[in-house]
């Protein structure tokens, strides 16, 4: 086999391959980005960037001006100068973790492309990862994890080219290092543990890479990335120094005392790859070539010290290292996906003329069967669950099925030719991860959405409020939903003290229950302005969250001057 990076086909001209992952990356992290509503989590995230702004305390992250040290700065600081760009956009907030999720991309494929010096391989990699679940919800929220990850891959490209590149490489070495910090300073030591070990180990075991005149430049290396991780924390450390005690001692408790799963959790790790779960699991049947495996996955002449072993094992290392921590959550998966996208690629590089057993065909069949009834499903369960009870237009229903049961034909078509079109049914799947974003995602997702949705968002251009404290009432817990929305501190308040509300009137005061009835008999005046609603699922629904609606009103004192009315 010509080992040499194929150019002989357009479909594999450089320019074509990225032109293909920007547009599976557009569909996959871009567009439609606001179905999903927003979580307690990203709130916490962006509610703590709009407060760096308002208070233009860059330095030292505060939440509803409480510090907030339990995540390192690098993402609060990009969601903040997202903010100045485009204050209170939470769908252009989320371009910035899209393209983090395609930096992801971009440097799987490149990473591949440099081991296997085969392009389709290494597309095959970079669109399946741009596909998976995981990294497309990633991609679409303003998560955090995405950072420390992405610049983390980014680093193991340099790292990889440092060692597969003569000389002591130290542009390559310092360039990691610099990624790495980077990676530290978003969500410190997760992607360490979670994507670099494991990556390190399969490195170090299937292409037992040599040192020689590296040794330097790979302590400098570290030096640097140790310099850019750590210096925040030391600042903290002498401007706070209880506090961020504190703050160490939580975090690295939390590891072993909270969200505590067993060990065999993870193992669901397939369905974190959405609609690839299949064509994961089935990649470990290559296993079963063993020794045949050279001629398959040996694309630079190394024998037995293939790609394949080198995905397989980093795959491996990272499940059984996540698998060993008490603490577990579905999205710290996400390390995961790098090293599974990579075997889904090597799987159907291996299908590419090398489905020549019965039992082969029969196994890429029925993977490839699964996918076309469930387009053949999707019309069906969109008339009974939402079209046939006027929650879905005849438009996009019509749409939708063409699309669904065109996609259907082509894959099953592709399946069961007399030779298996094995790219034919990759693009197939490609194509429905497009059309469930770019086409169903929409329609689907505003069936869910709260049509008498009022946000305190409102406040922001109610004149009325501008300069005045907000407070809410102790007693009530508050969401951090409401901090976001409102950009506004709120601060509690003791509704039984007097002397305490007469002391901070006027304000904005928060409350599941009106002013009125909070401060009755009091020596108040108050201004009613609203009932605000800031659920994003509509009533009744399992997610429907009543905390989430607050009454809003403006307290004074009775011999305060009257508040201007718009």
């Amino acid at each position: 086999m010509d080992t040499r990076i194929k150019d002989r086909d357009w479909m594999d001209k450089p320019y074509i391959h990225y032109l293909i992952i920007a547009v599976v990356c557009l569909f996959a992290f871009f567009i439609n980005n606001q179905i999903i509503p927003a979580d307690l989590m990203e709130s916490r995230n962006l509610a703590t960037a709009q407060e760096m702004v308002r208070t233009g305390n860059y330095l030292i992250p505060t939440m509803n001006g409480e510090l907030r040290l339990e995540k390192p700065p690098l993402p609060t600081w990009i969601a903040a100068g997202v903010e100045h760009i485009s204050p209170g956009n939470l769908i252009v907030q989320r371009y910035a973790s899209g393209l983090m999720a395609s930096l992801m991309v971009v440097f799987l494929y490149l990473i591949v492309l440099k081991l296997t010096r085969h392009r389709k391989t290494a597309l095959f990699s970079g669109v399946v990862l741009a596909t998976c679940f995981n990294i497309v919800l990633m991609g679409r929220t303003a998560s955090w994890d995405i950072y420390c990850h992405s610049f983390m891959l980014v680093a193991i490209y340099f790292i990889v080219l440092a060692l597969n590149k003569e000389g002591a490489q130290w542009k390559n070495f310092l360039l990691a290092g610099l990624l790495m910090g980077l990676s530290f300073l978003s969500k410190g030591p997760v992607s360490f543990y979670a994507l670099l070990l494991p990556f390190i180990i399969a490195y170090s075991i299937t292409f037992r890479p040599s040192l020689k005149k590296k040794v330097k430049p790979l302590i400098a290396m570290i030096l640097l990335c140790v310099i850019i991780s750590f210096w925040w924390n030391v600042y903290l450390l002498l401007s706070h120094p209880e506090m961020m005690m504190r703050v160490l001692h939580k975090e690295s408790s939390s590891w072993i005392n909270y969200n505590v799963r067993p060990w065999y959790y993870y193992w669901q790790f397939a369905a974190e790859a959405g609609i690839w779960a299949l064509f994961l699991i089935t990649s470990f049947t290559l296993l079963a070539r063993w020794r045949h495996r050279g001629s398959i996955f040996n694309f630079s002449g190394q024998g037995k010290k293939d790609v394949f072993t080198f995905a397989f094992t980093w795959f491996a290392a990272s499940l059984l290292l996540l698998s060993a921590i008490p603490e577990k959550k579905t999205r710290y998966l996400l390390p995961i996906l790098v090293p599974g996208a990579i075997l889904i690629g090597l799987y159907f590089y291996s299908c590419l003329g090398n489905l020549n057993t019965r039992l082969q065909k029969i196994v890429f069949r029925i993977n490839a069967t699964l996918i076309g009834v469930i387009l053949l499903a999707i019309p069906v369960l969109l008339y009974i669950k939402f079209y046939r009870a006027d929650e879905m237009t005849l438009g996009w229903f019509i749409l939708s099925t063409v699309l669904s049961w065109g996609l259907c034909f082509y894959l099953l078509k592709s399946t069961y030719a007399k030779r298996i079109k094995v790219e034919n049914v990759f693009w197939g799947i490609v194509l429905t991860m497009v059309m469930v974003e770019g086409v169903c995602l929409y329609p689907i997702g505003d069936m869910f959405i709260n049509a008498d949705r009022k946000s305190i968002r409102l406040l922001r251009e109610n004149k009325q409020v501008q300069g005045l404290p907000f407070y809410y009432n102790q007693e009530e817990d508050l969401r951090m939903e409401l901090v976001y929305e409102a950009n506004q501190t709120l601060k509690p308040m003791d509704t039984t003290n007097d002397s305490l509300v007469s002391a901070n009137a006027p304000f904005v005061f928060v409350s599941s229950e009106p002013a009125e009835t909070v401060f009755a008999g009091k020596n108040l005046t108050i201004k009613y302005i609203g009932r605000f609603d800031n659920n994003w699922r509509k009533t009744g629904s399992k997610r429907y969250n009543p905390s989430l609606v607050r009454h809003v009103a403006i307290v004074r004192n009775n011999q305060s001057s009257t508040i201007s009315e718009e």
